[in-house]
């Protein structure tokens, strides 16, 4: 099967057609998730979590992205592959290019995925004039888990709602080629995807976005401590990772995962989601 290309998810979106992506953070279930169907690796700064053991993802580097990203490339042969940039790696537009150059440079990364809204507009602009794809991380921003007061749902009162549409137009318009939404109700979710023309990439954000990401250790459900609401453990039924991940893949384009007990309403006091 040929490369997944920003081109290929644009024109998915158009046939209405989902696509599914997982994060990995070595070569070896990069492989394995890309032989199941998986169109998007994300090397997720979750590495920090998930893979180092941290209580947050902020202690996770630049050089740490570079590592894991080329270690999950070497395993990938079809498949998109993203990766987050870290705490602080993109305080400015010029920090941001010079460690961004590095992650696709020495990581090989197909694309970057930055949090923040308009904050970042002109860190986007300055990318995509140099010709580096870009996602739009927003809604529950988890490197700025302690100015948000911990893990919450974004985006449920109509002025925070308007404000994560606002802001996803603003850095589409700026150059951003993807944009992924964490955490927001689905009603929401369905908006932002509606009214702009990149793919959207939704996590605990409902059923409406282009494609969905999962954290893939919640899937196999190897996660230390608890689980978040969003999530959905695919091994049980499945019996094996090359199993879980097939599942996951074609629940996904089949339009049953996320199902209602995985999503989030507007207007309802949000409790944490982890």
């Amino acid at each position: 099967m040929s490369q997944i290309t920003l081109a290929t998810l644009r024109q998915m979106k158009a046939r209405g057609e989902k696509f599914a992506s997982l994060t990995a953070y070595d070569a070896s279930f990069a492989r394995i998730f890309d032989a199941a169907g998986v169109e998007v690796l994300l090397v997720g700064d979750s590495l920090g979590m998930v893979f180092q053991g941290q209580e947050s993802t902020l202690p996770v580097t630049v050089t740490e992205m570079v590592y894991h990203t080329a270690c999950v490339r070497r395993g990938a042969q079809r498949a998109l592959v993203m990766a987050d940039m870290p705490f602080m790696s993109c305080a400015n537009p010029e920090l941001a290019l010079m460690n961004v150059g590095r992650v696709m440079q020495e990581g090989g990364a197909h694309i970057v995925k930055i949090e923040g809204g308009a904050i970042m507009l002109d860190t986007v602009r300055l990318l995509a004039a140099h010709g580096i794809p870009i996602c739009s991380h927003l809604g529950l921003l988890p490197q700025r888990v302690n100015k948000m007061g911990g893990y919450r749902v974004q985006g449920r009162d109509e002025a925070s709602a308007a404000a994560i549409l606002g802001d996803a137009q603003a850095l589409v318009a700026a150059g951003a080629d993807m944009l992924l939404l964490e955490c927001v109700p689905a009603d929401l979710a369905q908006e932002v995807s509606s009214a702009v023309e990149v793919p959207v990439i939704g996590i605990g954000a409902g059923a409406g976005c282009d494609g969905q990401v999962l954290v893939s250790y919640d899937i196999l459900n190897i996660t230390l401590g608890k689980t978040p609401k969003f999530a959905k453990d695919f091994l049980a039924a499945a019996g094996s990772v090359q199993g879980a991940v097939e599942r996951y893949v074609a629940e996904v384009k089949g339009g049953t995962f996320p199902a209602e007990e995985h999503t989030f309403k507007s207007s309802v006091v949000a409790p944490p989601v982890s």
